[in-house]
């Protein structure tokens, strides 16, 4: 009989173990006071007396498919250009961050299907005086833009040519020619979007519209907008965190674990889905990642996960059945050869199959598992997060709720409930020291 066959279904707990579940506890709780506190305060609406001090570019905007570089130029003849509308309903949001004054895409306008080129233009006017004028660019695009002013390239979010380079849409701001006050121009946006892209009923384009402003009322608006984006994005830097937390405390402690096999492939799915998690944030947030990558992780990297996870579960009832070992990476090669051929089918055949795994390790708990409450909760937990669209559309849960107005998805509640019950059963696989010892003297004879 081997030493991890050698202790009770329910260890005791020793003074090591409740001091560590005392402080997963604390951290827990400060981590969500501390994620509250930031979805609070980036879902406050703009100040109002910014918003007055600034002009939102809505209304009516010229708009034509294609490209063509000339039509940047403030001389370019738009007069047979359809016209959109670009003014948001009152209290209207994006379905994801919760981003303000969202209106729908071309595809919304007339144009279902539609990806690649589009260009919007209107004439602006910019008041007298000395104030310095800055242009907020739209928060949320389609996939990428470059923004004009009487033919000057101001700036833009990615890199638009024969070979485009887009990258997520965020908060920038830029700077109005000096000589702009008192003037009347062209604004001009390029927009791009990928033809790897979603197609939604609304989707494409500007679905906010760019904000007029002058200094520092400009900068004023431009960190609450970037307050917003990082709100957006919080629980997906934090549970990352916290993900790499616990591979380190299963590492620190590993080595007095009763269950080392599980611990192992645990920490490996903790470091594929931590990173999983945390794509979204560095995509949110930086320039490091370009889109088309980010689709293809998307499509890819649940499929390693899931099968990490099914192989830790496996070693949580021993001795581990080599059958589902076997189906499990079975499902993640045709999984991944299903990603890369763009095949549904075989992603769905994947991800069932893996549920009737979990179900079946889910079922040998119940007969002979270990703290078999805590564990089973903590496997359901882990299921929901991989499986939400399978286990939790069916049953009506929204894939996004919009606390204090940020999208917060139910995945990332999901986590915030099985990252703590996960440290919590780690730690509790803990053998007492005294006991360890013995174990470890054991093993070395």
């Amino acid at each position: 009989m081997t030493p991890e066959l050698m202790f009770p279904t329910t260890p005791s707990t020793d003074a090591t173990q409740r001091k560590l579940i005392a402080g997963i506890v604390v951290a827990t709780l400060v981590t969500l006071a501390l994620v509250i506190a930031d979805l609070a305060s980036g879902g406050r609406p703009d100040p109002q007396p910014l918003r007055a001090a600034a002009t939102l570019l809505d209304g009516s905007w010229r708009f034509h498919t294609g490209d063509d570089p000339r039509w940047a130029s403030a001389d370019a003849d738009d007069s047979g250009w359809e016209t959109v509308d670009l003014t948001a309903p009152p209290g209207s949001h994006d379905g994801d961050v919760g981003l303000p004054d969202y209106v729908g895409g071309w595809m919304a306008h007339g144009h279902p299907g539609y990806h690649g080129y589009a260009w919007y233009r209107r004439a602006v006017t910019v008041p007298a005086g000395r104030a310095t004028w800055d242009i907020l660019g739209p928060t949320l695009v389609e996939d990428g833009y470059e923004l004009y002013w009487n033919g000057q390239l101001l700036g833009g979010s990615g890199r638009l040519g024969p070979d485009p380079r887009l990258v997520g849409t965020r908060p920038l701001r830029f700077a109005l020619p000096a000589d702009a006050a008192g003037t009347r121009g062209v604004l001009a946006v390029r927009t791009y979007m990928l033809p790897s892209s979603g197609v939604s009923p609304d989707g494409g384009g500007m679905h906010t519209a760019p904000m007029l402003a002058p200094r520092p009322t400009s900068d004023a608006l431009h960190s609450v907008q970037w307050q917003r984006t990082i709100a957006g994005y919080i629980a997906d830097a934090v549970e990352p965190a916290a993900m790499l937390a616990l591979v380190g405390l299963a590492l620190g402690y590993g080595a007095r674990s009763r269950r080392k096999g599980f611990l192992a492939f645990a920490c490996i799915a903790l470091v594929l889905t931590a990173a999983r998690r945390l794509d979204n944030a560095i995509v949110a947030w930086t320039d490091l990642q370009d889109l088309a990558t980010y689709t293809w992780l998307a499509s890819v990297m649940w499929i390693p996960t899931q099968a990490a996870w099914v192989l830790a579960w496996n070693r949580w009832c021993l001795p581990a059945w080599r059958s589902i070992d076997v189906l499990a990476v079975a499902l993640g090669i045709a999984g991944i050869a299903g990603a890369l051929a763009h095949a549904a089918t075989w992603r769905s055949v994947c991800r069932l199959g893996s549920i009737a795994l979990f179900v079946l390790i889910g079922a040998r708990m119940i007969r002979n598992g270990p703290m078999r409450v805590l564990a089973l909760v903590t496997l359901a937990s882990i299921m929901a997060s991989l499986f939400g669209g399978e286990l939790l559309d069916t049953l009506g849960v929204p894939g996004i709720w919009f606390p204090f107005g940020i999208g917060v998805a139910r995945t990332q509640y999901v986590y915030a409930v099985a990252v703590p019950l996960l440290a919590i059963l780690i730690v509790r696989t803990l053998r007492p020291k005294t006991l360890a010892s013995v174990v470890v003297a054991t093993a070395a004879e």
